[in-house]
């Protein structure tokens, strides 16, 4: 019985021994894969693929974001934080928006939509201003613009306002041969245009499309009137204008 009985403990503690065995290897395996999975040099992301319509941004341009950003190259295939590294993407100042996914073995996807500028906004106070075809403010270099865009000012509490007029009056305009080159909305919303022609219009607060379609209509006559080109327009009156034309050279301007 006695030696039963040591046989019968002996394979107990062979047995558990055995499978803690097992357990340490397993948990050690999986330690090892994981590490090895995490670590960038053992799975690495190689490749950047930017996809997208780009004018402004460029692929080193994108890879110098990710890895600035990081510290380190673009990281592990199963470390990689897909929303993190879009993250980092949309702070770009020319990126509206960003999509990021892995492909097997070592590749990152990154699709760009870029801003779509609409216009320079306040330039008389940053330099880098600019508004999107939302009518949202983002601040750009813009040394790599090649858009003819116009002038926007206004209140910055009065964005969408700045933007709603342009839009309106410009789309009027530009069915009778004209456009907006500069448009400013003041802080009590009076609104004055200079036109790319180079005439300026002066439209005050109310009936704003209805005094452009005043300037549309009288601008014929107007140019019939003088040989001089026209400087500006104010049609903040009920009925009639005041018009003054431009005298290369002389001081004086007339007004009729």
């Amino acid at each position: 019985m006695a030696e039963q009985a040591r046989a019968l403990s002996w394979q107990f503690w062979a047995g558990l021994t055995f499978f803690l065995i097992v357990v340490a290897g397993t948990f050690a395996g999986i330690g090892w894969l994981y590490y090895t999975a995490m670590d960038a040099q053992e799975v690495p992301l190689k490749r950047l693929v930017v996809q997208g319509e780009l004018r402004y941004v460029t692929p080193t341009d994108v890879r110098e974001a990710l890895v600035e950003a990081n510290g380190m190259p673009l990281g592990s295939f199963f470390s990689a934080d897909v929303n993190e590294l879009r993250a980092q993407v949309e702070a770009m100042p020319w990126v509206e928006k960003a999509s990021i996914r892995k492909e097997w073995p070592d590749i990152l996807k990154v699709f760009v939509v870029e801003q779509v500028p609409l216009a320079h906004w306040n330039a008389n106070q940053r330099d880098d201003a600019l508004l999107n075809q939302a009518g949202e403010v983002f601040y750009a270099d813009k040394s790599g613009l090649t858009l003819d865009l116009p002038y926007l000012a206004g209140p910055d509490h009065a964005v969408a306002e700045a933007v709603k007029q342009y839009r309106e009056l410009n789309e009027l305009l530009q069915l009778n041969g004209f456009s907006v080159a500069q448009l400013e909305l003041s802080e009590r919303f009076s609104v004055e245009l200079a036109l790319a022609q180079g005439t300026v219009l002066r439209l005050g607060r109310e009936a704003l499309l209805e005094r452009i379609q005043r300037f549309i209509d009288l601008y014929p006559e107007l140019e019939e009137h003088k040989d001089a080109p026209i400087d500006a327009i104010d049609l903040r009156y009920d009925t009639g204008v005041a018009v003054r034309w431009k005298e290369p050279n002389k001081n004086e301007k007339q007004e009729s």
